[in-house]
């Protein structure tokens, strides 16, 4: 979710290649595209103030819970790695609608099976499952590069991340609450409103990908993630924003590894309490996407946007790390709000940026390609976390996301906003 000024097109068009289709979203689709964000990231919140709870009784020695977490999230983010820019892929061809259905009945499945349990072995394969056809946010993203002008999609990528942001408030917090009457039911309450918006967008959502603006062929070969992830990286355009993309991404994600058990481990928060912590989260991302995205990010540009919000995220860091030293839950707090308002400033422009600087054709092997780089970094992040929290000690997963996220900021000066050649500035 990266990349560059507004540039030439990627791929040279053919003289005869068809004009163009005229950028436009139906009401339709933009309904389903807004309501999928939100129970995209809805579903996913309700089960994850449990899922420390639902592991636990499958690992025996209390130390190494936070490796055994760290392990299920990789093996979902890594099979998204490997599936990702393939699904991209098939959307160029086959079009937006029947991909992104298929995702969605994939995470139903997941969702099921990590519901029923009964084994650990039977946990993961729930993830992997979902992984493999955890696609659907690439497919999406792709679908707005369709339908919505380049000069307009980072302030509708800042919409849509506003409205997951309610999805972070009510996602976690009915799922802490649900996990009162089971700690099952959080992961069926996901699963369900999966099944609601599968049907949803069965009923109404429309293709955006015109016949003639597909890719004409695709190989079994095609679908080979590092075959897709040579191609990607072949763009020069894009290729220090997917480098930023995978900075950006690791240490989310040992973050969302480890703060968990941080939280349990200090200070003994319950699944309630870890729900309640994302109303905060929810909150500041509404407030930051939805009032402050749209009318920062045309006075800043997405560059300059992206190397503030990413020096924050990088303070928050250094703060989650400080929390292991003095236990306080105020402090902890300050640093999930100071987290999720920066990310919410960096993402908007992040996805901007790589969405603007690629041909439309392009837009689903693109998309793929970043959300494979991306689980690619939330498949890796959660080993180093795990192993560094279990053997060296709470503070240093968080050293190391700062000097990760630190690379980040320094591509984004210095190779990214360099190769725009323009001053740093707005970008519509």
């Amino acid at each position: 979710m990266i990349t560059d000024e507004t540039r030439e097109q990627v791929a040279p068009v053919e003289s005869a290649a068809p004009t163009p289709p005229q950028r436009h979203i139906s009401p339709h689709a933009q309904t389903f595209l807004i309501v999928t964000a939100f129970l995209n990231v809805m579903g996913v919140g309700l089960f994850s103030p449990v899922l420390l709870f639902i592991v636990q009784p499958y690992v025996a020695d209390p130390h190494n819970l936070a490796a055994v977490v760290g392990w299920l999230t990789a093996s979902y983010a890594a099979c998204q790695f490997l599936a990702a820019p393939g699904l991209g892929l098939l959307s160029d061809r086959f079009g937006r609608r029947p991909i992104l259905l298929f995702c969605l009945a994939g995470s139903v499945i997941g969702y099921l099976l990590f519901g029923l349990g009964g084994a650990l072995w039977v946990l993961f394969l729930g993830r992997i499952i979902d992984g493999l056809t955890g696609g659907n946010m690439s497919i999406l993203f792709a679908y707005v590069g369709d339908v919505v002008p380049p000069e307009k999609r980072g302030a509708f990528f800042g919409r849509l991340g506003a409205i997951a942001g309610i999805g972070f408030i009510l996602g976690p917090a009915i799922g802490g609450f649900a996990a009162k009457i089971s700690l099952d039911m959080p992961i069926y309450l996901a699963a369900g409103i999966t099944v609601v918006n599968l049907l949803f967008g069965f009923f109404v959502l429309p293709e955006s990908l015109h016949p003639e603006h597909r890719t004409k062929r695709v190989t079994f070969g095609d679908l080979n993630p590092f075959k897709q992830l040579a191609k990607v990286f072949q763009i020069t355009q894009i290729r220090w924003l997917l480098v930023t993309g995978f900075c950006y991404y690791f240490p989310f994600a040992i973050l969302l590894t480890t703060m968990g058990v941080l939280a349990v481990d200090t200070l003994h928060w319950t699944p309630v309490q870890l729900g309640l912590s994302s109303l905060a989260v929810g909150l500041t991302d509404i407030a930051v996407q939805g009032v402050l995205v749209p009318r920062l990010l045309p006075r800043l540009g997405e560059v300059l946007q992206a190397i503030l919000a990413l020096s924050g995220v990088g303070i928050s860091y250094l703060l989650f790390s400080s929390v292991a030293f003095f236990a306080s839950p105020v402090l902890l707090v300050v640093a999930i709000i100071l987290f999720a308002g920066c990310g919410g400033l960096a993402e908007p422009a992040l996805a901007g940026l790589l969405s603007r600087a690629i041909d439309p054709r392009q837009q689903g092997v693109v998309q793929g390609g970043s959300q494979s780089i991306s689980a690619l970094a939330m498949a890796l992040g959660p080993l180093l976390g795990g192993v560094l929290y279990t053997r060296l000690g709470a503070p240093f997963p968080y050293w190391a996301a700062a000097v990760v996220i630190s690379m980040a900021m320094v591509i984004i000066a210095v190779f990214v906003r360099g190769n725009q050649g323009t001053p740093t500035g707005p970008s519509a």
